[in-house]
């Protein structure tokens, strides 16, 4: 059973997640990276287990993909951009980030970037939809005062100013809420002793996905998966390719220390957090049915059923893809 503020805070960041990732699903960032010259969009998932998840979302070049996401960061190397994603295969993020550097700048990934992800959300939700300034109010609230120590991803988008277009600021300011999480769920399992691709692994195993389905997705290579299940097994956290209750527990260990680090933000949200959830989930709805965003998420996917009761006391959707 979670405590309260756990419960919000994973809440927060599943309805914040269709709304923020969508710019990964833009038709309309698709064709701004193809524009400077990256590879066109990596067209529709078509494989049995693939077409569920990622439904019928466009996927992205991932050239443009790790150049537009890392170009938050500045001009960093490779290596300083494959240390912030974390749960990518190191060495193809620093081939596709040095490869992205030779077709466009940092500052021009960036604008595409923004570009695409704006034009997606007005195209879906308008250019000014009625909670508006209300969400960007809250939003505000929730990143007040929040460390940067240790988040280079939150970091980098603390650096850069927020888009003109109401719709750009709210996107900006919930895409500071979730790098800040995914930062710290990158120290939270680096902590832990894990490594990328065995936390990917461990991830998909208790997801419940296809094997190799969604690690292979960050570039892990088959040996490389092999070996992280074999670590896995090792360490006493999966069997015969099952999870074991060990493996379930080291994982809600990770995910309740991400909790912890991520606290302030629901402090200082106190109750207001329900109407933002309220808000980013009819948000989220409207984004996936206009497929600008996938279906199903691995955190969806493991969702404690405490969650979804808590969803259903406050009057709010449970979410669709729940426990199994």
């Amino acid at each position: 059973m979670l405590d309260e503020k756990s419960i919000r805070i994973r809440a927060l960041s599943a309805v914040l997640e269709p709304v923020v990732a969508s710019v990964y699903f833009s038709p309309e960032s698709h064709d701004a990276f193809h524009a400077l010259g990256y590879g066109p969009t990596g067209g529709l998932v078509t494989d049995e287990w693939g077409s569920v998840h990622w439904g019928p979302c466009l996927m992205p070049d991932y050239t443009a993909y790790i150049s537009s996401r890392g170009a938050t960061l500045g001009y960093p190397t490779g290596e300083v951009v494959a240390a912030a994603f974390g749960v990518f295969q190191p060495a193809m993020v620093i081939s596709m980030w040095n490869a992205g550097r030779e077709i466009a700048s940092p500052e021009a990934a960036r604008a595409a970037r923004d570009a695409g992800a704006i034009a997606q959300l007005e195209r879906i939700l308008g250019s000014h939809p009625d909670e508006i300034e209300r969400v960007i109010e809250l939003l505000s609230t929730a990143g007040r005062g929040l460390p940067l120590a240790g988040r280079p991803m939150y970091a980098g988008l603390m650096s850069m100013d927020l888009p003109v277009q109401p719709v750009g600021t709210m996107w900006r300011l919930a895409d500071r809420l979730r790098e800040f999480r995914g930062d710290a769920f990158v120290a939270a399992w680096t902590t832990a002793g894990f490594g990328g691709c065995q936390i990917q692994l461990l991830t998909e195993i208790l997801a419940g996905f296809p094997p190799r389905s969604y690690t292979s997705a960050r570039g892990w290579t088959a040996d490389e998966m092999d070996q992280a299940e074999r670590d896995l097994t090792a360490m006493g956290y999966v069997s015969d390719g099952g999870p074991t209750d060990a493996g379930r527990r080291v994982r809600e260990e990770i995910e309740s220390a991400t909790d912890r680090a991520c606290r302030p933000i629901v402090d200082n949200l106190g109750d207001d957090v329900v109407e933002l959830i309220s808000t980013f989930s009819r948000w989220g709805e409207a984004v996936i049915a206009e497929k600008g965003h996938a279906p199903a998420t691995p955190q969806q996917q493991v969702m404690d059923d405490s969650i979804q009761a808590w969803m259903e006391a406050h009057s709010l959707h449970r979410f669709p893809f729940g426990p199994k």
